[in-house]
């Protein structure tokens, strides 16, 4: 029976479902035995105590959600260590990390598909996947010529975020109006959600606002919901423990990253509305997003308006930043994707069901999509069925 250190408080969903992934895979390998440490323990007794602990239980491995820790000290146990990453990636411990750069650009693609033209992003210095979740987002909104406002804590001598509701306040009231709005994750949106229902600022007519990690418990605690990016955490700890178990049984100590993706946005009442002046284009958006599953052309939407087919089709692209054609398509394509990690579909009722009446042309442009095939996407990122405890 291998034994398992595990130094966390699992508060979040993003723990939780990671530790959903993590015991998946202990089923498959064999008996497992985990014992969670809380974080408080290491606070309150330091390494020392964590390390002793440790070589009194013999565990086998540990995996930690670690902040201000002295890491060579726990490497002195000479098993493999997992790091949840915080405030930066360890070069000689394994890390359970994520793509957080490129979890930005998926949210200022969002706000962008949407007609947005004025960018915030609120966030936390010191935590490593805050920063590069920023960064990402900033840059890939000032690349589409657009500027970006930044609310984060940088004092480097502050362990924590220390909420202030004025200067959050200050901070929202002073944005140009409608704003995109990026938090970090559910937990900073939600202070956003909290902060905009005490100075009256209307969500999403004002501030349209998303966050990361899709904790179903915060964003419904929201008003109005939140919509949030979802990510491949339980994926991430199935393989970051079939890894760690490869360790454990070869006796090899190289280090390793497990890279959690983002996968797609879960839309909630935050963002429904799109940052558009034109009442007819507005029309069009509500129109393809009610029915992009079913056979509609751009003739069809066309019809809806007093405009010409070439007067619709060059306001739309000015506004959007794409044609009408490919609007329809990225709906289509981001509720296929949602089906395949949600749905035990077929792949052409999937495809079906998404508004794609042909599955090999969907395949063709899934690829363009994600470098994949659909089956190869689903095989990758898919939450597995967990099977009933024996």
């Amino acid at each position: 029976m291998l034994k398992i250190l595990v130094l966390t408080d699992f508060s979040s969903g993003y723990s939780r479902r990671l530790l959903e992934g993590i015991i998946r895979y202990s089923r498959e390998a064999g008996t497992w035995s985990f014992l969670r440490m809380p974080l408080y323990y290491q606070m309150m007794h330091g390494e020392n105590a964590v390390v002793s602990f440790a070589k009194r239980w013999k565990a086998d491995a540990i995996i930690a959600q670690l902040r201000d820790v002295n890491l060579e000290q726990l490497n002195t146990l000479d098993i493999p260590i997992i790091v949840q990453n915080y405030h930066e990636r360890s070069k000689h411990i394994s890390n359970l990390t994520g793509d957080y750069y490129n979890t930005g650009v998926m949210a200022a693609d969002y706000f962008l598909n949407r007609g947005y033209r004025h960018f915030a992003y609120y966030g936390y210095q010191n935590a490593i996947w805050s920063r590069e979740r920023g960064i990402g987002f900033k840059e890939h909104i000032e690349r589409a010529g657009f500027h970006c406002e930044v609310l984060e804590n940088k004092n480097p001598n502050t362990k924590e975020w220390l909420y202030n509701t004025k200067q959050v306040g200050s901070w929202l009231e002073a944005l140009p109006k409608p704003v995109a709005l990026f938090a970090c994750d559910d937990y900073y949106a939600l202070q956003i959600s909290e902060t905009c229902n005490i100075l009256n600022i209307a969500i999403p007519d004002e501030i349209a606002l998303l966050g990361v990690d899709n904790d179903e418990l915060l964003c419904n605690l929201s008003s109005p919901t939140l919509s949030s990016i979802v990510l491949d955490v339980e994926n991430g700890g199935y393989q970051a423990a079939k890894l760690l178990y490869k360790s454990i049984i070869s006796g090899t100590k190289e280090a390793f990253n497990i890279v959690v993706e983002p996968l797609y946005v879960e839309n909630r009442a935050s963002t429904e509305k799109y940052a558009v002046s034109d009442e007819y284009l507005q029309k069009v958006l509500n129109y393809i997003k009610e029915n992009f599953h079913k056979p509609i052309s751009v003739d069809d939407v066309v019809d809806l308006v007093p405009y010409s087919r070439r007067v619709l089709e060059k306001r739309f692209k000015e506004t959007m930043r794409t044609s009408i054609y490919q609007c329809v398509l990225d709906h289509r394509i981001n509720h296929f994707i949602k089906l395949l990690l949600s749905t035990d579909y077929h792949l052409p009722d999937a495809a079906i069901q998404s508004g794609f009446e042909d599955y090999k042309n969907v395949s063709r442009i899934f690829r363009k999509y994600k470098s994949i095939s659909p089956a190869e996407y689903r095989k990758l990122y898919k939450k597995e069925k967990q099977q009933p405890l024996q």
